[in-house]
């Protein structure tokens, strides 16, 4: 087996940062440090369909941790068209091995839509359909992994007319967990602490009613967008390139979906790059919800809840008042009263030095 060496300062990053995607406070960090430390690495055996593997891709660049710490350390990746080596009848067998060594325990990870029309004849991997694959590998797993939109939802591919009858796991696989990592792609350490979560706690996290994690999926980008303070002052971006555009104001008149699109690409950056689509002057898509992305056109407004701040925020402008001889008189007695106060309460108060020596009762 091969040995590798890791700092103590990158494994604490690396436990730190899916401890803070998963939400969970600094004290879970050396529960997690303890899983990730785990001899005892699930087995995952990841298919490939109707997709452009940018899911794997993404994945490809992650750096906390990084590739070769995910495949070595962290999981068994026993399966992956991608990555492994072995082509054809070998990797065949691979697949087949791994799924008889690990039956009932190895994780299904899922990257591409199943294409369902006419009997599913859209997609074959060696001679198989692959929706058969789907559900002869999913029938032994113990829990399946989405990743990506295609995955999750359909994807691209299931945008009308549909022609190949393009579906989600999710609409095929009905006996077993699923776990929907949607985005194109989506942000690769939402589905690294989701593996990291299985590890610690040894279930699935919880999830929301599209089966995706709560503690990446549960507030919508608009709630911690950068430019939400432009949104709640009224300042919008018309089109493209004017003045508001190139002074950061906000997208949602360009169609930004960030409104009703549940992600936390706005507080977990991608692969440690600073920028995000909102951030470098591009409206949200919407890629992680089920019927936007795809669905939508780019430029089409979706609903707000609250389309002016609510009335909890301070005016974005108000008028200046008047000031009254009754208003000043007013305040002046209030102060006067609270400097009294102050005073009498300091004369209660023994000198430095006098008293019982137990001050502070």
């Amino acid at each position: 087996m091969i040995k590798r060496e890791i700092s103590r300062r990158d494994f604490l990053k690396l436990c730190l940062v899916a401890t803070a995607t998963m939400g969970l406070p600094v004290s879970f960090v050396e529960k997690v440090a303890a899983a990730v430390k785990s001899k005892n690495r699930p087995p995952v055996i990841w298919l490939h369909f109707q997709e452009c593997t940018g899911c794997s891709e993404a994945l490809l660049r992650a750096t906390n941790p990084d590739l070769a710490t995910l495949i070595l350390d962290l999981i068994s990746l026993d399966y992956h068209e991608t990555l492994m080596a072995a082509a054809g009848n070998q990797a065949e067998e691979a697949l087949k091995k791994a799924m008889e060594e690990n039956k009932g325990r190895y994780i299904c990870v899922v990257e591409g839509s199943i294409p369902t029309r006419d009997n599913g004849i859209y997609c074959k991997i060696a001679g198989k359909k692959a929706i058969d694959i789907l559900q002869e590998v999913a029938h032994q797993a113990a829990a399946i992994i989405a990743i990506g939109n295609c995955a999750s939802f359909g994807g691209v591919q299931s945008a009308p007319p549909n022609p190949t009858g393009a579906k989600g796991v999710m609409d095929l696989i009905k006996d077993k967990p699923i776990v929907n990592i949607p985005g194109c792609p989506p942000n690769p350490y939402n589905f690294l602490a989701t593996v990291l979560h299985v590890l610690t706690f040894k279930k699935i996290p919880a999830l929301d009613k599209y089966k995706r994690p709560k503690f990446a999926y549960g507030r919508t980008i608009h709630e911690h967008c950068e430019r939400r303070p432009h949104f709640d002052a009224g300042r919008f971006a018309e089109q493209f390139g004017d003045e508001g555009h190139r002074q950061g104001w906000c997208l949602y008149k360009l169609g930004c979906k960030g409104p009703v699109t549940f992600a936390n690409c706005c507080t977990n950056r991608f692969n440690d790059i600073d920028v995000w689509p909102i951030g470098t002057g591009a409206p949200c898509a919407g890629c992680t919800e089920k019927g936007v992305a795809f669905f939508m056109a780019l430029r089409e407004k979706v609903d707000v809840h609250e389309v002016t701040p609510p009335s909890t925020y301070a005016p974005i402008s108000t008028k200046k008042g008047k000031v009254t001889t009754g208003g000043i008189a007013a305040v002046s007695a209030a102060a006067g009263a609270a400097v009294g106060a102050a005073a009498v309460a300091a004369a209660k108060l023994p000198d430095k030095g006098e008293g019982d020596g137990k001050e502070g009762r």
